[in-house]
């Protein structure tokens, strides 16, 4: 077992090294192979200079003899197949060996929607708690959760159960450290968002236990990394990344970037001690508040089935170069009230970071609404399950209910029986290239006269 599986520290659990030692050489693997296709960057991320500071960091101490038959697109266990765009959160599901370039809708970057400038937000609490998670890591545990903020290790997350991350697991944290990395979060987080993140890890608890496979489902199989160093002047940022939990966030001066966040659940509502604990309602309630406000003729044109497949996601993990057309019913023919319930998806994401940030990002969004489009599959009852895709140049959010899973015994399911809203994933992201912030870390480097 890994030091994920036991949830004993390292120090007193020999075969928890090996498993880190394992999960660490599969890991230097793969991040060898993003990079191993060559530099289409130096022609898309702004010259030489840009892709030499963006180039990959390879700072884990990894074994050197790593090879493909470390298996690094193996499915976790229970992940559906077929996933049309990363859904499933395995490496199998896109070409790793791509550069960073962002979701377009044709290939092409729009330039221009991103810059540098002062949004008022304000990230000394977040820098601060930063801070002092990292003074609170040993020394061993820094080294490996402490990357450039270059590093691919941005894009290596993935929200299924199985798969191997680097940096520190709250398995192997103490109570002060973990009780640090909370204040993180809350740092960063609405109250939403951190009790979001919390119900997430006690439902995956409660859940592992229902079927005796707290091996693989548990609240403590979640891992910090952070890149770059805490800073109120030079670009830094943090991921915490598990089961149908990844939260990836960006900052630079008084400016955040809070994607890809993603967020799920199954099931979505369980009782646990005496008390029903529900997640990712919200998402649902507004997609389905949207829809049922459009006229039947503008169904018509934002339905684009009626039937919902298993998964539908297609900006999952692994797929941060992914392609896809508008489609859908668009914003410029919406009335207020509809156009107020298509913000309503979005604030359902936004709102789980800070006011200010989310008020900042609100606005980006607002700024494009004309040109947002909406896309469903499925039904449109209360409990039916759908799938929602909000799709502009500046935002990307998709809603998937999909087939039980793994996890369908803990709710009286069968595994692959059909969608349902029982079992939700969820996504948030920031099209045309600034995913990560990579779109103002570009920019930063080189604009900035100490990196000239």
């Amino acid at each position: 077992m890994t030091e994920l599986d036991t949830g004993e520290n390292a120090a007193t659990e020999p075969q928890s090294e090996t498993g880190r030692r394992a999960h660490a050489s599969r890991r230097n693997f793969m991040r060898k192979v993003f990079f191993a296709s060559g530099a289409t960057a130096v022609a898309t991320m702004g010259g030489a200079g840009a892709w030499s500071a963006l180039a990959d960091d390879t700072t884990t101490t990894a074994d050197a003899s790593a090879t493909p038959s470390a298996t690094p697109g193996a499915t976790p266990s229970g992940v559906p197949s077929g996933g049309p765009g990363g859904g499933a959160g395995g490496p199998g599901n896109m070409t790793i060996t791509e550069d960073f370039f962002g979701l377009t809708t044709d290939g092409k970057r729009i330039d221009d929607l991103y810059a540098i400038h002062s949004t008022k937000v304000a990230t000394g609490p977040v820098i601060a708690a930063a801070n002092a998670f990292l003074a609170g890591l040993t020394d061993t545990q820094k080294t490996a959760t402490q990357f450039t903020v270059h590093s691919t290790e941005w894009r290596m997350w993935s929200n299924a159960d199985s798969y191997a991350r680097q940096g520190v697991t709250l398995a192997d944290m103490t109570d002060t450290q973990k009780t640090l990395g909370t204040a993180l979060l809350k740092s960063a987080l609405s109250a939403d968002g951190l009790e979001t993140t919390e119900k997430i890890r006690k439902i995956n608890q409660a859940a592992g236990e229902a079927i005796n496979n707290t091996t693989s489902f548990n609240e403590d199989a979640y891992y910090w990394t952070l890149m770059g160093t805490p800073s109120a002047t030079e670009p830094w940022g943090f991921q915490f990344d598990g089961h149908h939990l990844v939260i990836n966030y960006f900052v630079l001066g008084d400016q955040v970037v809070m994607s890809p966040c993603f967020w799920g659940s199954e099931p979505t509502s369980m009782e646990i001690d005496g008390e029903t604990v529900t997640v990712c309602h919200e998402e649902v309630v507004a997609g389905l508040a949207f829809i049922n406000s459009l006229t039947e003729a503008q169904r018509k044109v934002a339905i684009e089935s009626s039937t919902k497949s298993n998964e539908s996601m297609q900006a999952g993990a692994f797929s941060d170069n992914a392609v896809q057309a508008y489609t859908g019913i668009r914003g410029n023919v919406l009335n207020a009230t509809q156009k107020k319930k298509l913000l309503g998806i979005v604030e359902a994401f936004v709102g789980r970071g800070k006011a200010d940030v989310a008020k900042v990002r609100m606005a980006e969004v607002r700024g494009h609404l004309d040109d947002t489009y909406v896309t469903w599959a499925g039904g449109i009852a209360d409990d039916s399950a759908f799938y929602v895709r909000v799709h502009s140049a500046v935002v990307w959010v998709e809603v998937d209910c999909q087939a039980p899973g793994p996890l369908a015994g803990a709710y009286g399911a069968t595994q692959g029986s059909g969608a349902t809203q029982k079992h939700v994933h969820s996504i948030i992201r920031t099209p045309n290239g600034n995913d990560y912030g990579r779109e103002l870390l570009r920019q930063h480097y080189l604009t900035s006269p100490h990196h000239q």
